[in-house]
């Protein structure tokens, strides 16, 4: 089973580009392209949110029409860019969104069963999951103990030593959730958005990650009260692969053109 995970893609409204300068919907275009040259092709993406960057029915319109070329399913959650709402109704004929509430769902049908977190607080930069989101998914923990699970959120429970995002990652809810993953030992990983970077910790008994944006990247800035800043590093999303055995094994597939493959040299 291959996941590809593509994270906050900030479509802006067709013809604008975000800071008057990033084209992201472009950048989102060709990150689908990759996928499509990904080969094995993956067998579903998920989108770890800020899906889009105003929370408007025009960007995420804008938004299904870049991901309609892929031909696997394709499953979202919000950011704290989003808006519950409106994602809700654009995303409506998936089937996989409830109908009131948090947007949050499990994927049943693989190998690795997905369980999918609303950590999103409107209107706030950082995330929360309040005693309803915690106790759905304690439910749904308990369900399927021997199976994997693979869980992912836009906001990520653990620190990551870049003090704006560590500042604004899940504050509410955080201790809660690492209790329940640790009690829960077929969690095989935690993956999130949010931080703009690739980033792998060891956390709660499990591995916690986070993908690299499809489009511009944070400033990798480990110093006390950096600012906060943005770098044109390459794009890039993770690929999830789960074997029986190995278990789950993640990559970072950097989005463009370079050269190869070639073999290496034979010293």
């Amino acid at each position: 089973m291959l996941i590809a995970q593509l994270s906050d893609p900030h479509v802006k409204s067709p013809g604008q580009l975000l800071y008057d300068r990033i084209d992201t919907a472009g950048y989102l275009e060709r990150a689908v392209a990759h996928v499509l040259r990904l080969d094995p092709l993956p067998d579903l993406v998920i989108m770890t949110g800020d899906l889009v960057d105003g929370g408007k029915a025009e960007e995420y319109a804008l938004l299904r029409r870049l991901l309609a070329p892929l031909p696997m399913p394709v499953y979202v959650i919000p950011g704290n860019h989003d808006a519950r709402e409106p994602l809700r109704a654009a995303f409506a004929d998936q089937g996989y969104f409830p109908a009131t509430g948090f947007l949050q769902y499990t994927v049943e049908d693989q190998p690795v069963r997905l369980i999918a977190l609303d950590t999103l607080v409107e209107g706030k930069p950082h995330g929360a999951l309040c005693e309803e989101r915690l106790g759905w998914l304690e439910a749904r923990l308990a369900e399927q103990t021997g199976k994997p699970a693979m869980l992912f959120m836009h906001h990520p429970p653990f620190d990551c030593g870049i003090e704006t995002f560590d500042k604004s990652r899940l504050l509410e809810g955080d201790g809660r959730l690492a209790e329940l993953v640790r009690r829960h030992g077929h969690v095989e990983r935690a993956v999130c958005g949010h931080v703009h970077r690739p980033i792998q910790v060891r956390w709660a008994g499990t591995m916690g990650s986070i993908a690299p944006s499809t489009a511009h990247q944070a400033t990798l800035d480990l110093h006390e009260k950096a600012p906060h800043s943005l770098m044109m590093e390459p794009p890039g999303l993770a690929l999830h692969l789960w074997r029986p055995g190995p278990g789950l094994v993640t990559h970072v597939s950097y989005i463009g053109t370079y050269k190869g493959p070639e073999p290496f040299r034979t010293l």
